[in-house]
This record gives C-alpha cells, sequence and structure tokens, in this order.
C-alpha cells in the first residue's frame, strides 16, 4: 500500500516554507536598507568633515586678513590719513564679526560660545586696544584648530579613553595623559591621580577636621587669601559671578590647607592652583586633596615657602637647559639684555594657569599629574620653541619684553606644542634634571648664606657706629644698602 500524507502536515508544512520565504526577502531587505544607511552616514559623516575643514580653512583666512591689517596698523603708527583712517574702518569692521558667522542654510557645526566648558572666556579680554585685534586672532585660529582636529584627534582619542578600562600606571596611560584627556573623562582621570599621589597622606575626615579648626581659629593667612579670591581669574565666569558658589569654596580650600600646611599656610598661587583643581573636580575636598598633592607631594620642598627657593632654583635649571635645547634664541636675548625669569618665575609657581588658553592648559595639567616637575619644564621648553622665529624677529629688549607679556596666549596648536614638548625636546633624562637642581641648589644657599653674612655684619657695624648723621640726611650708598 501506499504512504497516506495527511493533509494538515502538508498544509503546515506550506505555511513554513512560506514563512521561509518570507523571512529570507525581509533579511535581505533589510541587510540592503543596512547598507543604504550606512552609506548614507557614512556620506553625512564626509559631507561634516568637508564642512568642517572648509570652515577651519574660512577662519585660517579671517585670522590671516586680521593678522594682516594687524601688521599694517603696527607699521603706519599713528600716520594721520586716508589709508589710515580707511584701515581704522576695516579693524573696527572686523571687530564686529563673529567668529564663525555661518548663513541662515548653512550647517553650522561648532559656534564659537563666550564661554568655554571650564568658563574662561573663548575670546580673551584684553584690556590694552591694540590688542583686541590679536584676541580675535586668537579666537579664529583656536576654532579652526578644533574643527580641524575633531574627526582626526579627538575622535580616535576619545575611543581609546572609553576603551582603557581599569586605571593603572602604564607607558600606554602616559602616552594618553600627554594627548589630552578628554572633557568628560578628566574629573574621574584627576581624581584617580591625586589619589596616587597622596594615598599615603590621606585620612578619613581629615578636610572635615581642618575646616573645623579654621573656623574655630583664624589664621593669619586668613586676611590674604581673602584678598587673593577677588584677583582669582578676572576672565572666569565661575569666579566672576555674584552668585557663584566657587569663590566660597576655594575659600574654604585655602582656609584647610593653610592648617594642613602651617609651615607654608598661604602662598600667592596657591588660590590659582586651588582654583583650577575646583574647575576640573568641582567638590571642595578633592581640590583640597589636588592642592596638597602639588605642593607636598609633586613640587620639590620649598617651592612655595616664604624664600620660594626651590622656585629660583629651578628658574636657573631653566636657563641652562635653554641653553642647551635654544642656543640661538638665548644667544639673542642674551644680545638684549632680556631676563627670562620676569616671565618664567610664574609659568612654574601656578603651571601655566595664567598663560596657556585653557584647552592647552589642562592638556598640560593632565601629563603634570601623572609625570611631575619635568612636564613643566619640557612645556617651558617648547613654548620658546614654537615662537623662536618670531622672538629673533625682534631687535628690541623694550619689543621682546613686551612680545613676552602675552606670546604665550597665541598658542593655539595644542598638537603641535605636545610634539615639541615631548619629541622635539628629547633626551630629557631626570637625573639631568636633578643633578642641575643639586648643583644650583647649593649655588643659591652659598649665595644667600653670603648676602646674610654681609647683611649681619653691615648692621653690627651700624650699631657699633650709632646714628653718625641725621635720618632725613643719610646718604644715597646708604640708603641703597638699607634697600
Amino acid at each position: 500500500m501506499g504512504e497516506v500524507t495527511c493533509p494538515g502536515r502538508c498544509a503546515e508544512q506550506d505555511d513554513m516554507e512560506a514563512y521561509r520565504t518570507q523571512n529570507r526577502f525581509l533579511n535581505s531587505e533589510i541587510h540592503q536598507v543596512t547598507k543604504i544607511w550606512r552609506k548614507v552616514a557614512e556620506k553625512e559623516r564626509a559631507l561634516l568633515m568637508k564642512c568642517a575643514y572648509l570652515q577651519a580653512k574660512n577662519c585660517q583666512m579671517e585670522s590671516k586678513y586680521l593678522a594682516g591689517l594687524r601688521r599694517l596698523q603696527e607699521a603706519m603708527g599713528g600716520e594721520a590719513s586716508e589709508c589710515s583712517e580707511l584701515l581704522r574702518q576695516l579693524i573696527q569692521e572686523a571687530l564686529q564679526w563673529e567668529a564663525g558667522d555661518s548663513s541662515a542654510d548653512s550647517v553650522v557645526l561648532s559656534p564659537v560660545s563666550e564661554y568655554d566648558e571650564y568658563g574662561f572666556l573663548t575670546v580673551p579680554n584684553y584690556e590694552v586696544e591694540d590688542l583686541k585685534l590679536l584676541a580675535k586672532i586668537q579666537a579664529l585660529e583656536v576654532h579652526s584648530h578644533h574643527l580641524l582636529a575633531h574627526e582626526a584627534v579627538e575622535r580616535p582619542l576619545r575611543e581609546r579613553w572609553a576603551a582603557l578600562g581599569e586605571l593603572a600606571p602604564s607607558a600606554e596611560l602616559k602616552q594618553l595623559l600627554r594627548a589630552g584627556v578628554p572633557h568628560e573623562h578628566r574629573p574621574h582621570i584627576w581624581r584617580w591621580l591625586v589619589r596616587f599621589r597622596v594615598q599615603h597622606l590621606q585620612a578619613p575626615g581629615r578636610y572635615q577636621e581642618l575646616l573645623s579648626r579654621s573656623q574655630a581659629c583664624k589664621h593669619p593667612a586668613a586676611r590674604q587669601i581673602e584678598l587673593d579670591l577677588n584677583r582669582t581669574f578676572p576672565n572666569n565666569k565661575h569666579f566672576t559671578c555674584p552668585t557663584s558658589s566657587f569663590p566660597d569654596k576655594l575659600r574654604r580650600v585655602l582656609l584647610a590647607f593653610s592648617w594642613q600646611n602651617p609651615t607654608i599656610g598661604y602662598c600667592q598661587g596657591l588660590n590659582r592652583l586651588a582654583a583650577i583643581a575646583l574647575l576640573v573636580l568641582d567638590e571642595e575636598e578633592s581640590a583640597f586633596w589636588c592642592l596638597v598633592a602639588i605642593v607636598e607631594v609633586i613640587m620639590p620642598a620649598d617651592y612655595y615657602s616664604k624664600t620660594l627657593l626651590a622656585s629660583q632654583v629651578d628658574q636657573r635649571v631653566l636657563q641652562d637647559l635653554l641653553s642647551e635645547k635654544l642656543p640661538r634664541l638665548m644667544a639673542h636675548l642674551g644680545q638684549h639684555r632680556v631676563d627670562l625669569s620676569f616671565i618664567t618665575f610664574n609659568w612654574f609657581l601656578v603651571v601655566f594657569a595664567d598663560s596657556l588658553i585653557s584647552n592647552i592648559l589642562f592638556q598640560v595639567w593632565d601629563a603634570f599629574l601623572y609625570e611631575g616637575t619635568k612636564v613643566v619644564f619640557r612645556y617651558a621648553l617648547a613654548i620658546f620653541k614654537y615662537n623662536e622665529e618670531a622672538i629673533l624677529r625682534l631687535q628690541d629688549g623694550l619689543e621682546i619684553y613686551q612680545y613676552l607679556r602675552f606670546f604665550t596666549k597665541t598658542i593655539c596648536n595644542s598638537q603641535k606644542l605636545m610634539n615639541i614638548a615631548f619629541n622635539d625636546m628629547n633626551p630629557f633624562p631626570m637625573k639631568q634634571l636633578w643633578q642641575l637642581r643639586t648643583a644650583h641648589r647649593e649655588r643659591l644657599e652659598a649665595e644667600l648664606h653670603e648676602l646674610e653674612q654681609f647683611k649681619a655684619e653691615y648692621l653690627e657695624t651700624r650699631t657699633c657706629q650709632g646714628p653718625a648723621v641725621p635720618e632725613s640726611c643719610t646718604s644715597e650708598d646708604e640708603g641703597d644698602l638699607e634697600a
């Protein structure tokens, strides 16, 4: 007998086959749609990159135009003529343009806001009228570098940070920190770096204990701290806005530190170190331990003491390194009798807090909190290398000093500066740094001892002689010695 086929099973098999066919068709459609979507997404990304490139080039062209106007302004001086009047009008028009202006139907990729993510003014607020054009040039340069770096540098960097996993000291972490921590990762990374530095000093409840002490007893440094609060970052909205909580946080952090380290108490400059920590970490206690990490662990002893001994030593070390790495520049500055310590002393004391534009400043601090003071030396050398040719063109000592007052703010290309600091400045062994520090410290201590002896002998001589002449008739020589 032949096999009997069940009609119900045949219908079921037909349905299953129909479902399979339908499923294959739908999968094919989904695959095709996905391919189309990916192509559209890639095309959109390519168009956005092209738009960013064109915007960046537009910023660069505008920047060059403004730089040309500025050079003409300097060349013409105060001449009264039709040309100078036309130049004045062109400059006024240029200053009224909005950086990154776009027409209504264009794609605005990254409009320039008044403040950056940390509250600093995007366009520097120079008091000198002649520098307002320079501020506009800087804003355009920063914007163009940001647009060009977004896809090529920032996106891959973010992907590397996202894939890093648990933090631990390593060569990879060092390279990532040198390249800069993305804004969204920075608070977490800095907290880890600070804990890594002060874990042997931290104790539960220590910060609250110090705050209670500062409330119970007024510290001698309290008055100076109060004066410096109003001078902290006048170009940052978090410290200038009347309703901001940052000044109160900063006051408490500095008072707590004055009790934490009574030998130092307070030194001008600590307000800016603590303020930078607050802008990133936000929490008072985290900012306090960041300040402790810098002053008590990272920087050498006596860096913020009354004599600023270690700070003076580092200025002499920097002179030696500049002579070794940039001899042509140092010969030029020596010829015009320019003392760089007038400019660089503050760089080291506050780790560039007043000098570099904010996106570069925080990148420097990323590496500094991990590697220590050699990062400050590397970037100090890199800043001079970055601007070497511009300085060499200046042929007057006063003109050089005027340029050095603001030249760090003209550095906009963070990638270029980082490459100079960590590649062009090699080799840079820590052993050499410590040897130079030791030698200069011995010399400086000998000089200070000799000065103290001279002062003691002079006072002893004055005491023995008695008041030989009325105070109003003191000779010029004696006045100089007293000074």
